[in-house]
Formats: structure tokens, sequence, C-alpha cells
């Protein structure tokens, strides 16, 4: 039982690190995602617009999902910032293209229709895992 002790006492100050740094890098990378849509889900939110709230919270687990595979298989933390930085960057970008693409959807999320927000989740969340399987490498080899 000493050695569990032991181990969960040298990794657990590597654990806070690592996690902690993959969050501040998420709530960076969410007001960034904020600062860019064409709409302000914030004031939406608080005006209590459910669509809007929808979109966000798709956006923010669209952030985590690649994100949280860099975590999983990074071998350093300067590797998990290098990797967690692109693949932010990446996911920042396909959100940026999917507005685009889906040009009436700022005016939809503003009149509160959840199937704008319901199209703008599955398309999020779809980048995301694909984008998250391109950065995972079970091996722990990169590339």
């Amino acid at each position: 039982m000493g050695s569990v002790f032991q181990s969960f006492q040298e990794g657990f100050p590597t654990f806070l690190i690592w996690t902690g740094t993959a969050g501040l890098m998420l709530i960076l990378a969410v007001a960034i995602y904020i600062l860019l849509t064409p709409w302000k889900e914030l004031a939406l939110v608080r005006g209590g617009n459910g669509t809007a709230g929808l979109a966000l919270s798709g956006a923010i687990v669209g952030l985590a999902i690649p994100l949280a595979s860099c975590l999983a298989s990074s071998v350093s933390l300067p590797d998990l910032l290098l990797w967690g930085i692109v693949s932010l960057i990446l996911q920042l970008l396909a959100y940026r293209f999917t507005d685009l693409l889906l040009k009436d959807l700022p005016k939809r999320i503003q009149a509160d229709e959840a199937g704008a927000a319901i199209v703008l989740i599955g398309t999020k969340l779809a980048s995301a895992m694909l984008l998250a399987a391109g950065l995972w490498d079970p091996a722990l080899q990169r590339f």
C-alpha cells in the first residue's frame, strides 16, 4: 500500500500542472471563441436565450475534445503546450469556417431557434472528434 501512496505523491503534482495547463488553455480558447463569434453568447444566455447556451456549450465541449486528446498523448509539458495550441487554433479555424458557411446562424441563434444550435453543435463536435483522432497518439510517439 505504501507504493500506491508514494506513486500518488510523486505523480499528483505533475497531474495538477498538466491538467491545470490544459484547463487554462481551454479557458483562453473559449474567451477567443467568444470574441470571434458574430453573436454575443454570454449576453444572449444572460437574457434567457437557451439556443445561445446550447451553441456555447457545444463550442466549449468541441474545444475540450482535441485538447483532451493532446493531454492524453503528450510526452512532456512543452509537447502538450505545442500540440494543444495547434489543436485549439485548428478548432477555432474550423469553427470560424462553419460560422461562415452557415451565414444565417447568428440571426437564428439570436432568435432562439434550437435547430440552428443543433446543427452548429453537430458540426463543431464532428470537427473536434476528427481533430482529436488526428492528434491522438496511442503509442506516445509523435509521428
